[in-house]
């Protein structure tokens, strides 16, 4: 268990994408990840208005409902990104929460999101739309998701100055092979005690070693996305990824995230499966302790 950055969250295992739930995994097949997440004690899951046009929400929302689950699990949602819901001005933020609210089947939403920054809407509006909602109780705290290091500076210097609820969390794009987020925004995470939850921590299921060649690529939704990293940095990754897994009797996924879990700033990293069996090849990583020499052979090997 740990806290999420400096609020009162508790937060257990990875932190459960629900990005697939309503796309690649239907109703019955999303509940049986849900239930077998939980059942290995995780209780954290992060889903988004836009995800499969509110499906994902829906369909958590049901599985809150009918397994009575509320008060066991943590749960994050985001809004900015959809084009139903754009932009994070005051209006959108407080209909869009109104919407998720709904979905969700629940009277608060525990971490609640700007899903990407929004340059057209002052920065002080949307925090304040924000503030109203944690006061309101419908929200418990606030986060940030594709922001700056220079915004998400500014955002946290307008809650202090005028006494509105502060981003406790950055949801980043981070992992092994994309790791841009260490020059700038991981300072600022670490300097305001703020909890990283990094996104796409799989790189869309390369570091799962799922893609080894173009042969591999197939019609998967991901796939295409994921060859960017078919180069000689990414074969150094997946061989040291490989060498660990193999040592450890786990899977290549698992040393993935465990290395992100190791990074002095993440809290949990996000992570999905459209299935159990996928699920399983993951939650080895909470208690996947790497020693030093293996952080920094896959360290060395991302470079």
């Amino acid at each position: 268990m740990a806290k999420l950055g400096n609020t009162d969250l508790d937060v257990r295992g990875i932190n459960l994408g629900g990005n697939v739930f309503g796309w690649t995994a239907d109703q019955e097949q999303s509940f049986a990840v849900l239930d077998a997440y939980t059942a290995a004690g995780g209780n954290f899951i992060d889903t988004a208005d836009l995800y499969s046009k509110g499906g994902s929400e829906t369909i958590i929302g049901d599985w809150l409902a009918r397994r009575g689950r509320r008060d066991d699990v943590v749960i994050a949602t985001k809004t900015g990104m959809w084009d139903e819901r754009k932009g994070l001005s005051a209006a959108n933020i407080a209909a869009a929460a109104e919407d998720s609210l709904r979905r969700l089947r629940t009277d608060h939403i525990d971490l609640y999101y700007a899903h990407i920054d929004d340059p057209e809407t002052p920065i002080e509006e949307t925090l304040r739309a924000f503030d109203a909602l944690v006061r309101a109780g419908k929200v418990r705290y606030v986060a940030a998701s594709n922001y700056s290091a220079e915004r998400l500076s500014e955002s946290l210097s307008i809650s202090d100055r005028e006494g509105l609820a502060k981003y406790v969390a950055l949801q980043p794009h981070y992992n092994l092979v994309e790791r841009d987020y260490e020059r700038d925004l991981a300072p600022t995470v670490e300097r305001e005690n703020l909890a990283a939850l990094p996104y796409f921590s799989l790189a869309k299921g390369f570091l799962a070693g799922k893609y080894r060649s173009k042969d591999d690529l197939g019609d998967s939704p991901r796939a295409a996305r994921a060859s960017s990293y078919l180069d000689e940095r990414g074969e150094r990754v997946l061989s040291a990824l490989d060498e660990i897994a193999a040592a450890r009797g786990v899977s290549v996924a698992a040393v993935s995230l465990a290395w992100l879990f190791a990074r002095p700033t993440v809290t949990a990293p996000i992570a999905s499966a459209r299935s159990v069996e996928q699920l399983n090849d993951l939650l080895p990583a909470v208690d996947l302790d790497l020693t030093p020499a293996e952080v920094d052979a896959l360290t060395t090997a991302s470079r």
